[in-house]
């Protein structure tokens, strides 16, 4: 079943970054908490720039129209949990907006679609939206200070566990709960090619 498991939402607050005795704060929208679950499937409304109570904080690598929503793949989440693991000792899971995302999604991984793919979420309890696929997740130092390892960033990176960016074609209402359908469009790379891609020009 390819569904939405959890809606997360957070404002842009500071966020302590470095090590001990280098660290400072800077601004990010990262840390997000659930509003919409399994459990308590609360409609959130989603605008053109995103879920109604998200915020980013630099624009030019989150937000805006192309990257107004970022899902992530919750079959990564045990692998996050066991790098934080070893990493840290600290075996408590991993809530659901942990990786920054706002939409946790069930069945949908990075090497079953494409750049320009359209997602329709929705039920029949609401009208549908409709989202495009634009780009893989580029992780930055936030996601180590928001895992609590330093290495964070970099392993997103290697395992290609990325997710994704889309931009919001049709706004809505969307619930924890609510089915996706995959549409293709023009399916010239896929996301985690695109991933590929981009490490390799990061490289050089």
């Amino acid at each position: 079943m390819t569904r939405v498991r959890a809606i997360c939402v957070g404002r842009a607050n500071p966020l302590r970054v470095g090590e001990p005795d280098r660290e400072s704060f800077v601004l990010s929208g990262i840390v997000k908490e659930a509003v919409s679950t399994l459990e308590n499937p609360t409609p959130i409304d989603l605008f053109a720039l995103g879920f109604a109570g998200d915020e980013q904080a630099d624009l030019s690598v989150h937000g805006g129209h192309h990257r107004a929503v970022y899902a992530y793949p919750l079959e990564h989440y045990a692998a996050w949990q066991t790098m934080r693991m070893q990493a840290t000792g600290r075996d408590d899971c991993l809530p659901w907006g942990s990786l920054g995302e706002n939409l946790t999604l069930e069945g949908l991984l990075e090497t079953e679609i494409w750049i320009g793919d359209t997602l329709t979420i929705g039920s029949g309890r609401h009208p549908p939206v409709v989202l495009r696929v634009s780009a893989p997740r580029g992780p930055c130092y936030k996601l180590n200070a928001r895992l609590g390892f330093k290495h964070a960033a970099k392993m997103m990176v290697q395992s290609g566990y990325t997710g994704f960016y889309l931009e919001v074609l049709q706004i809505g209402a969307v619930c924890a709960g609510d089915p996706i359908s995959v549409s293709a469009g023009a399916r010239a790379v896929r996301l985690d090619e695109q991933h590929r891609l981009n490490t390799r020009a990061a490289a050089f």
